[in-house]
């Protein structure tokens, strides 16, 4: 019996008495896409509203230094999805599927009776042989949404994929999702179950419903008032925030929301790109951070994040504790009673105790890698604490990312026992390459 088959055996054993139980704690993210940290009321924006992520924020802990793994979709998506670094599950750029053989969050947590959905954007590569990985065939039991980068792209899309079927749609692309989720929490509020609602905005194409567009059209300097570019990027947060808020307010209706452990983030930073018309530049969507997706600057990986889990995550509190997405596998498995097992290989930590503010954060040290075939762009990173050491282009950088989260101050010369330390730590993980 194959590891994939073992699970689907443990799940049939397991899944009808469990679904009975309605103290399993029940695990949502709702993901963002191409985010930038400074684009949300809770961490400052005054340009636009977001009223049901700052009301989720003051009834949970924001983490002001929560890195994703990549700043780049696929493997930043794939290391949440397994809680591995992008070195060992092999999906180093968006070109690459995620292996079958990796073990995600839905099948890790199948065993313990839960019901998993993917309700959005799947963002996949290609595998060796040509074909693709399916979400179904990675332990989830439902999706609904797009299933290639290219059509993630289209906030008014004509067609979405409910499981394998490709069926015609007609909307807004987060109001069809959060319609979807609404539907999954209806119809399984009985049972565990884990959602992941990956959202595609603010992810060019730059464009919203005009109803909101009309709340800022006016309120920005545009290129080409024709076209409001910065009034439709606003308008796309505007939407995303209520159609998250739609989500939560199902889990109130539904009885959900005091045993659902809630995660906000995003897959990487905001993007400078072309598709983007220069939204993000305009709103400077990173501040105070310096880069953008694309770079392990601060930019392009600390992300926007929010952790609710009324009466166990402490409410209206920051943290400054550093938090990676490899994090969330363990987590979330903690959270429904269980643990990875060691033949996952997980590289994140089990960060539950210091969610719900029994723990500080342990010491260790956080890596990234970034090398996307042009050398002027291959970065790597380490972090231990407040001390970050980049690595551009064979060039090193150390920064004290609290004190100096714009990374304006290399102090390689002040720590040269740290920037040692670092470089010989991260020296030896880019050895541990699969």
């Amino acid at each position: 019996m194959n590891r994939r088959e073992a699970l689907r055996a443990m799940a049939g054993g397991l899944t009808a008495p469990l679904a009975a139980q309605s103290n399993k704690t029940n695990l949502l993210i709702l993901f963002a896409d191409d985010m930038g940290w400074g684009d949300v009321g809770f961490n400052g924006r005054k340009d636009w509203a977001t009223p049901n992520l700052d009301r989720l924020a003051s009834q949970g802990t924001v983490f002001d230094r929560w890195y994703t793994a990549f700043p780049v979709c696929a493997p930043s998506r794939a290391s949440l999805l397994t809680g591995r670094y992008t070195l060992h599950h092999g999906v180093r750029n968006n070109g690459p599927d995620l292996d079958a053989s990796e073990t995600t969050i839905a099948e890790a947590l199948k065993p313990h009776g839960y019901k998993s959905a993917l309700i959005g954007k799947w963002h996949r590569g290609k595998r060796a042989d040509g074909g693709y990985t399916h979400p179904l065939e990675q332990g989830f039991d439902y999706t609904y949404g797009y299933l290639d980068a290219i059509h993630a792209w289209e906030h008014f899309p004509k067609t979405l994929f409910r499981g394998r079927d490709e069926v015609p749609v007609k909307g807004y692309s987060s109001d069809l999702l959060a319609d979807e989720a609404i539907q999954f929490l209806k119809q399984n509020r009985t049972n565990p179950f884990f959602l992941y609602v990956p959202f595609i905005e603010p992810h060019f194409h730059v464009e919203a419903p005009e109803e909101d567009v009309a709340l800022y059209r006016g309120k920005f300097k545009e290129k080409d008032p024709s076209q409001p570019t910065n009034a439709r990027y606003a308008a796309m947060i505007h939407r995303l925030d209520k159609s998250i808020g739609r989500i939560l307010k199902s889990l109130d209706e539904q009885g959900l929301a005091q045993n659902t452990l809630v995660l906000f983030t995003s897959d990487n930073g905001a993007t400078f790109e072309t598709g983007n018309k220069g939204a993000s530049n305009f709103h400077d969507s990173n501040r105070p951070h310096r880069g953008q997706k694309r770079s392990l600057e601060e930019g392009g990986i600390r992300e926007p994040a929010i952790v609710r889990w009324p009466g166990r995550v402490p409410a209206g509190k920051r943290s400054g504790a550093p938090m990676h997405n490899i994090d969330i596998l363990p987590s979330f498995l903690a959270a429904a009673g269980g643990r990875p097992d060691p033949a996952w290989k997980v590289d994140g930590d089990n960060m539950l105790d210091v969610w719900t503010g029994k723990a500080p954060a342990p010491d260790r040290t956080l890596f990234w890698e970034m090398d996307l075939g042009n050398e002027n762009w291959k970065m790597h990173a380490a972090m231990r604490g407040d001390f970050k050491l980049l690595e551009v282009g064979g060039n090193r950088f150390l920064y004290n990312v609290r004190t100096d989260p714009e990374e304006r101050r290399t102090l390689g010369a002040e720590y040269p026992e740290v920037m040692k330390q670092l470089r010989g730590e991260l020296d030896a993980w880019l050895k541990t390459a699969r």
